[in-house]
């Protein structure tokens, strides 16, 4: 499955999550519930997974973790703020680059419209 159609398959889990729970709840209820949806398409899913920083030769456990990986090929980073900003940007494009993945999805639930609320990333490896 390509990259383009795990997206399409994420967003659609995302519209359904917010359709039925609307925005202002807190980031970890918009994951778990995607994490569910996006079981229930029978895909390799794995939440708060870590992500060491490899510099030189040293593996460097230093607390990343990716809110959501779908099938090893597309990071999602779930948010519910007011305004996504630059620092959510630098979060997603950090977590492609160590973990060599090329596309990525940051998801504020916290919208009117979820598609206002959704930004893909991609890594130009």
């Amino acid at each position: 499955m390509s990259e383009n159609e795990i997206s399409k398959i994420i967003f659609d889990c995302a519209l359904k999550i917010h359709k039925n729970l609307g925005l202002g709840l807190l980031e970890s209820a918009y994951e778990e519930c995607l994490f569910y949806e996006l079981k229930k398409y029978g895909l390799n899913v794995d939440k708060q997974k870590a992500l060491p920083l490899i510099y030189e030769e040293v593996k460097l456990e230093i607390g990343y973790r990716i809110d959501i990986i779908v099938e090893n090929k597309v990071i999602i980073k779930v948010k519910s703020v007011e305004a996504l900003n630059d620092v959510h940007l630098a979060q997603i494009l950090t977590y492609l680059k160590l973990s060599d993945c090329k596309l990525g999805m940051l998801i504020n639930f916290n919208v009117a419209f979820l598609k206002n609320g959704i930004r893909r990333v991609v890594n130009n490896l």
